[in-house]
C-alpha cells in the first residue's frame, strides 16, 4: 500500500508542476498567435483499405465511411482518391498550449466514377499541450494532441473518431534545432447506428529532426501500424493488419518557430500501399 502511495506521489507532482506552469505561463502570456491552418491535401487508397495515418483523422475513417453510406459497394470499397481541405482555426495560447477547431472539406473519386463535387465533409476540434518541457534537462519534452473529429452531414455511417498521439522530443542542442522523436498513437473511429464497426487504430513509431540555420527542417518518422479491422454494411470485412508506415515532413520556419510552409509525404501499408500528400499554408491573423 505505502509503494503505491508513493508511485502515485511520484507521478503526480511532476504532473503537477507542469500544469502549474502552464497556467503561469498563460497568465503572463502576450497576444496568443492565430492563423488558420490551411492544408490541402491530396491521398489514394487501395481497394477493400481504410487508411488512418499520422496525425488528425480527416479522410478515410469519415469521409469514407459516410459516402459508403450510399449505393453499397457490391464488390466491397474500390479503389478511392480524395483532394481534401482542412480548415482548423489555432490559436497558440503559450508556446506549449494550442487549441484549434475546423471543419474539411473534399472531392472523392471512387473507382472510377469521377470526382465528386468539393463539399464540406467534417468539422473537428482538439488542442495540443506540452505535459513536460525538456528545456535542456535529461528527460524529453512530452505532448499530447487530442483531437474528436465528427462527419457531416450525419448519414447511417457517419463517424465520429477520437485521436490522441503521445510524443516524446529529445533534443540534443539547447536551440532544439536536432532530436530524436518516439510516440503512440491511438484512434477509436464510432459508426453511428448499428450498420457498421471499425476497430481501434493504433501507431507506435520513432523518428528524429533537423533544422538548418536558414530555418528549413526535415522531420522523419517510421513506425508500426496495427488496425483492429471493420466491417460496414453488407460489405466484405476488412481484415486486420499490422504493417509499416513512414512520413517525411520538409517546414520552411522563421525565427520564432512559426510555421511558413510545409510539405508532408506519407506511405501506410494497409496491407498495399497508400499514398498521402499534404501541403501546409498558414495564413496568421496574429503572429509573434
Amino acid at each position: 500500500m505505502l509503494s503505491a502511495a508513493l508511485c502515485a506521489l511520484l507521478v503526480a507532482v511532476p504532473v503537477a508542476k507542469a500544469f502549474a506552469a502552464s497556467v503561469d505561463g498563460l497568465a503572463n502570456a502576450p497576444v496568443p498567435t492565430i492563423y488558420l491552418d490551411l492544408r490541402t491535401i491530396y491521398a489514394q487508397v487501395p481497394a477493400g483499405s481504410l487508411a488512418f495515418g499520422f496525425g488528425r483523422p480527416t479522410l478515410f475513417n469519415t469521409q469514407t465511411l459516410a459516402a459508403s453510406g450510399g449505393p453499397a459497394f457490391p464488390a466491397g470499397l474500390p479503389t478511392a482518391k480524395s483532394l481534401n481541405m482542412d480548415f482548423p482555426l489555432t490559436v497558440d495560447v503559450t508556446e506549449s498550449v494550442s487549441l484549434y477547431a475546423g471543419v474539411s472539406g473534399s472531392s472523392t473519386n471512387f473507382g472510377s466514377a469521377g470526382f465528386s463535387s468539393f463539399q464540406i465533409t467534417s468539422w473537428n476540434i482538439g488542442f495540443q499541450a506540452d505535459l513536460y518541457q525538456q528545456n535542456g534537462g535529461t528527460f524529453p519534452t512530452a505532448t499530447l494532441q487530442s483531437t474528436v473529429t465528427q462527419s457531416i452531414p450525419n448519414r447511417p455511417l457517419g463517424t465520429t473518431s477520437f485521436n490522441n498521439i503521445l510524443e516524446f522530443d529529445y533534443a540534443l542542442d539547447s536551440d532544439e534545432t536536432r532530436g530524436f522523436l518516439s510516440g503512440i498513437q491511438y484512434t477509436r473511429t464510432d459508426v453511428d447506428g448499428a450498420l457498421g464497426r471499425v476497430n481501434p487504430n493504433t501507431i507506435a513509431y520513432v523518428g528524429g529532426y533537423y533544422q538548418w540555420p536558414n530555418n528549413w527542417k526535415f522531420t522523419g518518422r517510421v513506425g508500426l501500424q496495427s488496425f483492429e479491422g471493420a466491417q460496414l454494411l453488407n460489405l466484405a470485412s476488412i481484415q486486420p493488419f499490422a504493417q509499416p508506415i513512414v512520413r517525411l515532413d520538409l517546414d520552411r520556419m522563421d525565427d520564432n518557430d512559426n510555421r511558413l510552409f510545409g510539405i508532408t509525404a506519407e506511405i501506410m501499408w494497409v496491407p498495399n500501399p497508400a499514398y498521402q500528400l499534404t501541403f501546409r499554408t498558414p495564413l496568421y491573423a496574429v503572429k509573434n
